[in-house]
């Protein structure tokens, strides 16, 4: 199965916005932060997006030889921040309470590295843009925030990457990601629910595993 089959135009769009400007503010530190206001939020995504960015900076030599090597800094520092479950959840809807535990845990997984894959070739693509850390807007509901940034590209106007955080317990967790204005979330879950209109959320599994396979072994 193709990328296109799997994700639809408008997914397609949005792997090309990630694939075009740099996704290390998606890396959000290994420290938790207690304070729940949107402060606390933007601190830790700053912070750590400049501890990511030096990794790169670093290996830079190494990831061009050795490009399968971006995942395993994708895992490390990345991943452990996200809440892939609650992004399912968002992402299924009325899909994900009428699963099966089992085929929950399947989602899950398989949609946590159709996005593993998907950062770590925009992150190959990291060549020193400059991220530039915008004031909060209104006021977030106790426990959550927004973080807005804005991303330089060359021969164009900065794009636009809001990053949506909640607390999960005293650690800050990603649910959902919106570059100009497109949402990962909102995204994926149209074209998820049109595909489960289809065959079923067993079929799409199935897709994304067979997809995810294909991926590996390229």
């Amino acid at each position: 199965m193709t990328a296109a089959v799997l994700s639809g135009a408008r997914i397609g769009a949005f792997r090309s916005a990630l694939g075009g400007c740099l996704l290390l503010a998606l890396a959000l530190g290994a420290a938790s932060a207690r304070a729940a206001d949107d402060d606390g939020a933007r601190a830790l995504v700053r912070d750590t997006s400049a501890e990511v960015q030096k990794i790169l900076q670093q290996r830079h030599a190494e990831l061009e030889r050795k490009p399968g090597l971006i995942y395993g800094v994708v895992e490390e520092y990345i991943l452990p921040h996200f809440d892939f479950e609650r992004m399912s959840q968002l992402v299924l809807g009325k899909n994900w309470r009428a699963a099966t535990a089992e085929e929950r845990g399947q989602f899950v997984e398989e949609f946590r590295l159709l996005l593993v894959r998907t950062y770590a070739t925009a992150m190959l693509k990291y060549s020193d843009q400059k991220i530039s850390f915008l004031p909060a807007r209104g006021k977030a509901r106790e426990g959550e925030a927004v973080v807005q940034t804005e991303v330089e590209q060359a021969g164009g106007p900065p794009i636009p990457i809001d990053y949506s955080l909640y607390l999960k317990g005293d650690a800050w967790k990603v649910y959902d990601v919106k570059i100009d204005s497109v949402s990962l979330v909102v995204n994926y879950r149209g074209t998820f629910a049109s595909e489960i209109r289809g065959g079923g959320l067993a079929a799409l599994i199935q897709k994304l595993h067979e997809r995810n396979q294909q991926a590996a072994n390229e």
